[in-house]
């Protein structure tokens, strides 16, 4: 007989919410973790982020009124912020460890590794389940170059005890992009480095297009078109040289070039699971190739978005598997949004997608800040592209503005639910709020039953 019913390996989203459903429906439930109990996102990355993005939310739209009512913007505090962050942050791994006690989950410490298809050592103790499941998430990855040692990343930007006054970040996608935003907007100078001849290559390029101006304009300097050949020591700083001869002095580089799956040490070439190098392959129950164990969140090789939404769904799904279900699992549309300010965020099909594919799609544009001031703080850059089918059901979605976050879930839902201009007349939803604006102008649009 086994020791559990299930393992989990990790205790981030990918695991967790599973361990804890199983745990209630009274099956003897257990989690490796080597690191911090409840994984990057809720110590060391979503969490931490968006907390200190907030005071900067604030001052940028304060900044909208400008002229028109406020005159002064109150100055942000790096130092004060970044304690607060720990103060706040820091509690939630023993939160969520006394959680899963409570519940009767045990906690082993540790390095994870399989021996054989139903066995796991830690530490030199071994630990038997009837199925496993692998959720080990990703970690930065770091660039082949001399001087990589010198550069630090994400998980050390949202640690810094004070604010470097000269920052350069090495790539052009979202960490790279709310970080310098931050850091600018302190007074910081900021540069970005970016192999390739643009940002957020899957994002709506007019969108991103403005927040890059936007960036630009509050002085963030971006270098397209340039790969990073070496970082070296210099009097002042570091000194971060391209092939292309450019040259860029700093106090600190962040390296954001993109995250790997964390596969290798697992045992999972030894009990025969195959894997890719974008993580561990599945089939469309999250099995791998040795059915009792599967892989959930970032560690699974797919092109769906790695995000913490899509991970918590792959872990309820499977807990939903291990008590009884058989269906094969369906996501839904995944929304991404980018925490820049403003934002960005998108769904469904792709602006750019559908202007390709006029047959089946058409795209409205709705200069929501513009048309509806009063509800969105001035901010009159805010834009909305909504993309329909032939039969006018909204399929997709791009917004760029600061409540861009929540108006997005708003769009997801109707999207999701294949929601039409008769049900959402049918609604009463709270005004002058931002959602309502959005549903006024989105509801002539609809399909009508």
């Amino acid at each position: 007989m086994a020791d559990y019913d299930t393992i989990f390996i990790g205790s981030g989203h990918a695991t967790w919410h599973a361990a804890v459903t199983l745990a209630r429906a009274q099956q003897k439930v257990a989690i490796i973790e080597e690191d911090t109990i409840a994984g990057t996102c809720t110590n060391f990355g979503c969490d931490a982020k968006i907390l200190l993005d907030g005071p900067f939310e604030l001052t940028e739209q304060l900044k909208q009124y400008q002229g028109i009512g406020v005159n002064t913007t109150p100055s942000i505090d790096w130092s004060q912020l970044m304690a607060y962050k720990q103060q706040v942050i820091q509690p939630l791994s023993v939160q969520m460890t006394a959680v899963f006690k409570q519940l009767g989950i045990k906690i082993i410490t540790g390095h994870g590794e399989l021996t054989d298809t139903h066995t796991v050592q830690v530490a030199g103790s071994t630990y038997t389940a009837d199925t496993i499941v692998v959720g080990t998430g990703q970690r930065p990855a770091k660039l082949a170059i001399p001087g990589a040692d010198l550069m630090h990343d994400s998980r050390d930007f949202l640690d810094l005890p004070t604010m470097p006054k000269r920052l350069t970040l090495i790539g052009a996608g979202i960490i790279s992009l709310e970080f310098a935003n931050m850091a600018v907007l302190l007074g910081s100078e900021v540069h970005i480095i970016e192999f390739a001849d643009r940002a957020l290559p899957a994002f709506y390029s007019e969108h991103v297009e403005k927040m890059i101006a936007h960036l630009q304009a509050a002085g963030v300097h971006f270098h397209f078109g340039e790969a990073l050949s070496q970082v070296t020591k210099s009097a002042t700083g570091l000194l971060a040289t391209t092939k292309n001869g450019l040259t860029i002095e700093s106090d600190d580089i962040i390296t954001a070039t993109g995250r790997i799956p964390n596969i290798e040490h697992l045992g999972l070439t030894k009990v025969g699971i195959k894997t890719d190098r974008h993580g561990i392959i599945v089939d469309d129950h999250l099995q791998t190739n040795i059915p009792n164990i599967y892989a959930s969140g970032d560690v699974i090789s797919k092109t769906l978005p790695k995000l913490t939404p899509t991970a918590t769904f792959e872990s309820n799904y499977i807990a939903g598997q291990l008590l009884g279900s058989t269906a094969a699992i369906d996501y839904p549309v995944i929304p991404s949004v980018v925490f820049t300010l403003p934002r960005i965020a998108q769904v469904g099909i792709p602006v750019e997608a559908a202007k390709l594919d006029t047959e089946h799609f058409h795209v409205q544009a709705l200069p929501y800040g513009k048309l509806l001031a009063f509800q969105y703080q001035n901010e009159v850059d805010a834009d909305l592209q909504l993309i329909f089918d032939q039969e006018n059901y909204l399929v997709g979605a791009s917004i760029y503005g600061n409540g861009a976050p929540d108006l997005i879930n708003l769009l997801t839902m109707i999207i999701t639910d294949h929601v039409s201009a008769n049900t959402l007349s049918q609604k009463i939803f709270a005004f002058p709020s931002a959602s309502a604006g959005i549903i006024d102008m989105l509801t002539p649009l609809l399909h009508h039953d």
